[in-house]
């Protein structure tokens, strides 16, 4: 298969590096990422500045092209523009820390393979629970497995996976669990400073919600040791409140 892997973790990542290693050896891989890191940087696109692209080599090797612009910018110009065909499968990842929950609207990680999507290109979103002393090795294999059973996925188009991987040893995990988007919001923490002119700043921080999360999540069976996959779509539309609303005369 023809692979376009890409992060948002920047082009250096070592989740990323682990992704093409793992997945080389049985396709051929083609890698557009972010110059610098761009987490949490959503579905942002870049529309008012060029998007640079500069190539990469390591070890005397071409490795990818780095761009100066967001993951999705990424998808974008690479699907249709870097590649010489369109790709058969987008992957993005693995990212340093997982994506779960209220996280996906904010991650880029998830917003590169929801960029796929759009395009009508079947994508996985892959992320490593962990920020810390990283091993990527059984995260970058279910990458291989699952895009090993793309045909049996049928991932239809308008759809992407998004899968978050315990930091376990691989005999640790225990199993894979198909889950949904959890609900349960991260508590908001800022720490108010005054720099040396007097000026007021904060740094943001979260805090692990105290709240029950429903156990058929992805937030509750990956603290249980699962690797999860959630299928997302970038329709959000709430269908039954429009049937609902749709009941209810307004005057213009």
């Amino acid at each position: 298969m023809n692979i376009l892997l890409t992060n948002d973790d920047g082009i250096h990542a070592p989740g990323l590096a682990a992704l093409v290693r793992t997945l080389a050896s049985e396709h051929e891989v083609f890698v557009a990422a972010p110059e610098y890191e761009q987490s949490a940087v959503g579905h942002a696109i870049t529309l008012a500045d060029p998007i640079k692209v500069k190539p990469i080599s390591k070890n005397g090797e071409f490795f990818g092209y780095a761009l100066g612009g967001t993951p999705a910018d990424c998808v974008k110009l690479a699907s249709c523009e870097l590649m010489d065909r369109r790709p058969d499968l987008v992957v993005s990842g693995i990212n340093l820390g997982a994506n779960v929950g209220i996280n996906l609207l904010y991650s880029g990680t998830v917003s590169a393979a929801t960029e796929a999507a759009i395009l009508g290109l079947p994508a996985l979103a892959i992320s490593l629970d962990t920020f810390r002393d990283p091993d990527f090795s059984s995260a970058a294999d279910l990458a291989r497995r699952l895009a090993a059973k793309l045909p049996e996925l049928a991932i239809p188009p308008g759809v992407s996976l998004n899968v978050n991987v315990p930091a376990l040893p691989a005999a640790e995990i225990k199993g894979l669990a198909w889950a949904r988007q959890g609900q349960t919001p991260f508590g908001e923490r800022f720490t108010r400073r005054i720099d040396p002119r007097g000026n007021v700043y904060y740094w943001r921080g979260s805090e692990r919600s105290t709240q029950a999360a429903r156990p058929d999540s992805d937030y509750a069976l990956l603290a249980q040791g699962y690797a999860t996959i959630t299928p997302l779509r970038h329709d959000l539309t709430h269908h039954r409140e429009l049937i609902r609303l749709k009941n209810i005369n307004i005057d213009l």
